[in-house]
C-alpha cells in the first residue's frame, strides 16, 4: 500500500484561449488558460463512434508562467504534467459552488503536429530547494481576493 497520497495529472490537449498573464500583488506571475482534450465516445442508441471534449483550467506560477505567455497560443497543442486543485465557496445567493482546475508544474508544446526551435533561458536558482509546488504555497503572502482569477 503507498505511504502517501498522490495527486498526478497528465494531459494532452489544445488551449482553448490564449494564455492570460498576471501577477499577483507582491509580483509573482501567474499564467491562466483553458484546454480541451478530446475523446471519442460511442452513442448507447446508435452504436456511432462521435467525437467530444472535455474542458479545465490550468494555472500555471512563477517563470513557467511567463514562458507560457510568451511561447503559447490559443489552438497549440501542449502536454501538461500537474495536480488537480478543488475550491469551494458560497456564492451571492448562498449556494455552495465547487471549480476544479490544474495546477501546472510541466507544460510543454506537443510537437505531434508541429515543430518548434527551443530557446532557453538562463537558470534561476530558487531560494528554497524542492518543487514549484513546494514554494507556491507557503511563501507567497495573498488572500483570495488577490488571485486573478
Amino acid at each position: 500500500m503507498a505511504s502517501g497520497i498522490v495527486n498526478n495529472v497528465f494531459l494532452i490537449g489544445n488551449l482553448t484561449r490564449d494564455p492570460e498573464l498576471r501577477f499577483t500583488p507582491s509580483g509573482v506571475p501567474v499564467a491562466s488558460f483553458g484546454i480541451a482534450v478530446n475523446k471519442r465516445i460511442q452513442n448507447k442508441q446508435s452504436g456511432e463512434w462521435e467525437n467530444d471534449a472535455d474542458f479545465f483550467n490550468v494555472v500555471a506560477w512563477f517563470k513557467l508562467a511567463e514562458n507560457i505567455a510568451e511561447s503559447l497560443n490559443k489552438g497549440d497543442r501542449v502536454v501538461i504534467f500537474g495536480r488537480l486543485s478543488q475550491e469551494s465557496w458560497d456564492d451571492k445567493q448562498g449556494q455552495k459552488r465547487t471549480s476544479y482546475r490544474i495546477i501546472a508544474n510541466v507544460v510543454a508544446p506537443s510537437l505531434e503536429f508541429a515543430s518548434c526551435k527551443l530557446e532557453k533561458n538562463a537558470k534561476v536558482d530558487l531560494p528554497i530547494q524542492g518543487s514549484q509546488e513546494d514554494i507556491i504555497e507557503p511563501d507567497i503572502d495573498f488572500d483570495n481576493d488577490d488571485i486573478p482569477f
